[in-house]
């Protein structure tokens, strides 16, 4: 078995972890393995970051579905709202300069981050306003459409401040929204899938699939907020390398 595989193998396994105990992050990840580890150029890595987490979110929401830890109406009004900039920014993301998706990539990571540890999962209980919500959900999509990323991160503090969702559920439902805005996404760049090498991404799909299911079984038994938080720090980091690869090298 060759070095790349077993990277991959490790990588998807990674991804996995993070989806099923978080319910989100899992794009934040596979974009940066595929450009830092694998050589994917940006544009590449965040298509294939959308094959890669969308399949393991979809796989990880069956066990959130069979659990009935998955709001079905909430998680399409989501993805709904934000169809038009996810579809919109996909098809014109190869247009784009590499430092652009990088630099704005970092920044993503940088909120994703800072939102984690400002908003601990145990203490939301306000309600958020039908315009912030309308806001949150177009700017998912646009994220998505435009880098690779599910949305998860943001997903999540909408359904438990909008929504009123238990952060289980919440995390669940985060899942059915990735998949929706991943395929999505996939579909706006359908013109370019077959410039994209596809052995690495699959292989981490696959890891990422097994992985995924075994840690969103064991979710409801970890401690989520301890998780999220070291998560965010990891974010951060990730962020900070990001922007130096992208403007000092």
């Amino acid at each position: 078995m060759s070095v790349e595989i077993i990277g991959a193998l490790l990588a998807g396994a990674f991804i996995g972890s993070v989806l099923g105990f978080i319910g989100a992050g899992g794009a934040m990840l596979a974009v940066p393995i595929l450009i830092y580890i694998f050589a994917f150029t940006p544009h590449h890595a965040t298509t294939a970051s959308l094959a890669v987490v969308g399949l393991a979110a979809a796989s990880g929401v069956l066990t959130k579905m069979r659990s009935r830890e998955v709001l079905y109406r909430e998680a399409i009004i989501i993805w709904a709202i934000g169809l038009i900039t996810n579809l919109g920014f996909s098809s014109i993301s190869d247009q784009l300069p590499d430092r652009f998706i990088t630099t704005g990539f970092a920044i993503v990571l940088a909120f994703a981050g800072l939102s984690m540890i400002r908003n601990p999962l145990s203490t939301i209980h306000t309600r958020m306003p039908l315009p912030i919500l309308i806001l949150v959900s177009l700017i998912i999509g646009s994220i998505t459409g435009l880098f690779g990323i599910g949305g998860g991160f943001l997903a999540i503090p909408i359904l438990v401040l909008f929504f009123g969702t238990p952060q289980i559920i919440a995390a669940g439902t985060s899942l059915l929204i990735i998949a929706m805005n991943s395929l999505t996404a996939l579909l706006g760049r359908a013109a370019t899938l077959n410039e994209v090498d596809w052995h690495v991404p699959i292989l981490m799909g696959l890891s990422a699939i097994v992985i995924s299911n075994i840690a969103s079984r064991k979710a409801s038994k970890s401690t989520p907020a301890a998780l999220k938080s070291l998560f965010a720090v990891f974010l951060l980091c990730l962020a900070l390398f990001t922007l130096i690869e992208s403007w000092v090298f």
